[in-house]
């Protein structure tokens, strides 16, 4: 029996991870959660799979929950309740799956608690990989990656020497405005990015897909998560989603991982690894997708994936810039506070006035984070 806590239960990783651990009753426990606001989502989750922790963000919350459930569950809030479920005595691994740098300290927590990490918090890496992966190394913890495209490179690397890698492929669905040109872009809507082709996810995440900083942000992952330069490290749009991330070795040999689009594959393979388990869902019929496409990435209609490029290779505190100015702009565009192009130009703006600090430790990076929201407020 495994024993999970699951940070991020009610967003769209969570609630798929939540449908793998009900799949396998023999195999996952449910020992903690954390969640938001989707009080009633959590009441649900509370009732199937009666963890021994729960975390929600406000008090009232807190409270109003702990008045409904036996006593026999701890009930917490706030920054310290989803530290708490991050730590969980129980738990053997930590699946991250909030949205934003909010995942970072968490994941530090847990990491000094010696939980193997699953993560699919791509934030943690993008503002800190250098203070993460340290911290990993230092007490021996495992992290599994739960992006497609991570957990692709990662099922691609096994049994192999990093050392006669050549290059990372990553893959891009191209978001919901792949076929529009940047005058095209100028008047595209909120519910219109909102659409994505392929897969189903939450808002920011489809927006990130729609920009492409989404695959920008997993180019700076890759870069940690499996030590690999920026150089070489490539991004391919792939409109079909079929082929999640490929590697490349030295001899030319190219080992690619396929699958259809479900999130549920890379969930449950963080949950099982080493081994693998049946999962209940559509195979690929390569027969009947027929044919799959690949395009080169262009940098020039794309320019957020360009930014994040940049930021990775500069490094220190760039990337900080680069996330906390995405999930400002972001959150602002979804409040139809500015046009779609208007994320990429406030971005640009954060970078290009931020002075780097190149080898920072925890605190200089959520001062930087919170200066840099800061100031994007400002603009808008």
């Amino acid at each position: 029996m495994k024993y999970v806590s699951l940070l991020g239960a009610t967003g769209s990783i969570g609630t798929q991870a939540l449908q793998v651990i009900k799949e396998h009753p023999d195999q996952f426990r449910l020992c903690a959660i954390s969640a938001g606001r989707n009080i009633d989502l959590v009441r649900k989750i509370i009732s199937d799979f009666q963890p021994n922790l729960v975390a929600v963000l406000e008090k009232e919350d807190c409270e109003r929950l702990k008045a409904e459930f036996p006593s026999g569950i701890k009930f917490t809030y706030g920054k310290h309740g989803l530290i708490e479920a991050a730590v969980h005595d129980q738990a053997d691994i930590v699946l991250n799956a909030v949205m934003g740098s909010v995942g970072l300290v968490p994941t530090m927590h847990a990491i000094e608690a010696k939980k193997t990490i699953g993560l699919a918090n791509k934030e943690t890496l993008v503002t800190a990989g250098h203070i993460v992966m340290g911290a990993a190394k230092k007490f021996g913890v495992d992290i599994l990656p739960v992006d497609s495209e991570h957990s692709a490179i990662f099922q691609c690397l096994q049994g192999e020497s990093r050392e006669n890698v050549s290059k990372l492929i990553i893959t891009a669905s191209g978001g919901s405005f792949r076929d529009l040109s940047r005058e095209e872009l100028k008047h595209v809507t909120r519910q219109q990015a909102l659409k994505h082709p392929n897969w189903s996810m939450g808002s920011k995440i489809t927006i990130d897909s729609a920009t492409m900083m989404n695959k920008g942000l997993e180019v700076i992952e890759a870069h940690w998560l499996f030590h690999i330069p920026y150089e070489n490290i490539e991004v391919l749009l792939h409109r079909e989603s079929i082929i999640h991330s490929l590697v490349e070795y030295k001899d030319r040999s190219v080992i690619a991982q396929l699958g259809t689009p479900d999130m549920r594959i890379p969930i449950q393979y963080a949950l099982t690894y080493p081994d693998r388990m049946k999962l209940v869902t559509k195979g690929l019929g390569l027969a009947e997708i027929g044919i799959l496409h690949f395009e080169k990435m262009d940098m020039d209609r794309y320019r957020c994936l360009k930014l994040a490029y940049d930021a990775g290779m500069r490094g220190g505190t760039m990337p900080t810039v680069l996330n906390a100015a995405n999930e400002v702009a972001v959150e602002a565009f979804l409040k139809e506070q500015i046009s779609f192009l208007n994320i990429e130009e406030l971005i640009e703006k954060a970078l290009e006035r931020h002075n780097v600090i190149d080898q920072p430790d925890l605190a200089a990076i959520e001062e930087v984070d919170r200066e840099t929201r800061k100031h994007v407020y400002t603009l808008l």
